[in-house]
């Protein structure tokens, strides 16, 4: 017998007509009549008397019954663990970001995501990347975005885009023709504003200036390079930031030389593998990332 007989069969045989099978069933009656015709051709014997419009099980049915209800059972639990899996998808998605990319980059990939899952849940949150891989860790969050790659033997670290820092000044610092020309280290002019050394940028930075014989002075120190970005549009001068918050109108940027490479990175616990939607998430991101790099 095969598992459509199985069902049709076990309906039957609890309700004991065929037009409550076919309720139960949500079918029509024709096609439970033709489904039990054919589970009966199939075993060669038939398993119900047909009595004023019932049906009355044979001996031979409701030995069958004994061994098909524990299937049917058990086909139930599986159609429930089916639907869990479906509601545990679709429940909440975390989410954990630095500053700068949760404001560069995941608005556009949250309106085109939001496309195809209108009714998911999701919660963001910002924190450097330490923090970031401490509530992956904990179970907090189930992805996070940074701008380096932990390392951390238990996070899965995925590049997704890649760019290099820049300079970003106030508009109309340079004429349009420098916009393309590298700025060298020595050839910053203040105010200048930067991110502490103990950030990891800020440490690929000082060592950068370090190789290029280069001791610029920062005048503002701050804790994200959004604010900095913030600081340059009012005109309190420029910064080095990552590729995603210099991306954009409202600044001026320009290349840094000497060129320190920038990736972003996808970032999950290694034993908690993503959701569907969370990877339909991360895909989104990696479009809007790689998007914000090219404009």
């Amino acid at each position: 017998m095969r598992l459509r007989h199985i069902e049709v069969f076990n309906a039957v045989m609890q309700v004991g007509t065929i037009s409550g099978a076919a309720q139960v069933l949500h079918i029509s009656q024709p096609a439970v009549t033709k489904v039990l015709q054919h589970a009966e051709l199939q075993l060669g014997m038939p398993l119900f008397d047909r009595v004023r419009g019932k049906l009355h099980p044979r001996p031979e049915a409701l030995r069958l019954y004994a061994e098909t209800d524990k299937l049917n059972r058990d086909l139930q639990g599986i159609r429930r663990l089916a639907d869990s899996l479906k509601r545990r998808a679709t429940e909440t998605v975390r989410v954990v970001s630095t500053p700068a990319l949760a404001l560069s980059v995941l608005p556009k990939a949250m309106m085109e995501w939001r496309r195809k899952f209108p009714q998911v849940r999701v919660e963001l949150s910002t924190h450097h990347t330490a923090e970031i891989v401490n509530a992956l860790l904990l179970g907090e969050a189930e992805m996070g975005l940074a701008l380096h790659d932990p390392r951390h033997p238990s996070i899965v670290a995925e590049p997704v885009a890649a760019g290099a820092m820049s300079v970003i000044a106030p508009a109309g610092t340079w004429p349009e023709a420098e916009l393309k020309t590298p700025v060298e280290a020595r050839a910053l002019t203040g105010p200048l504003i930067g991110l502490a050394e103990s950030d990891p940028l800020g440490a690929l930075l000082a060592a950068a200036f370090e190789a290029s014989d280069a001791e610029p002075e920062f005048q503002t120190v701050v804790q994200t390079y959004q604010i900095a970005r913030s600081l340059v549009e009012a005109g309190a001068g420029m910064a080095l930031v990552d590729p995603f918050t210099a991306a954009g109108g409202g600044v001026q940027r320009r290349p840094f030389a000497p060129e320190i490479p920038i990736q972003m990175f996808i970032l999950n616990a290694g034993r908690s593998p993503l959701s569907h939607v969370g990877r339909e998430l991360t895909q989104a991101i990696g479009k809007a990332a790689r998007q914000c790099l090219a404009a």
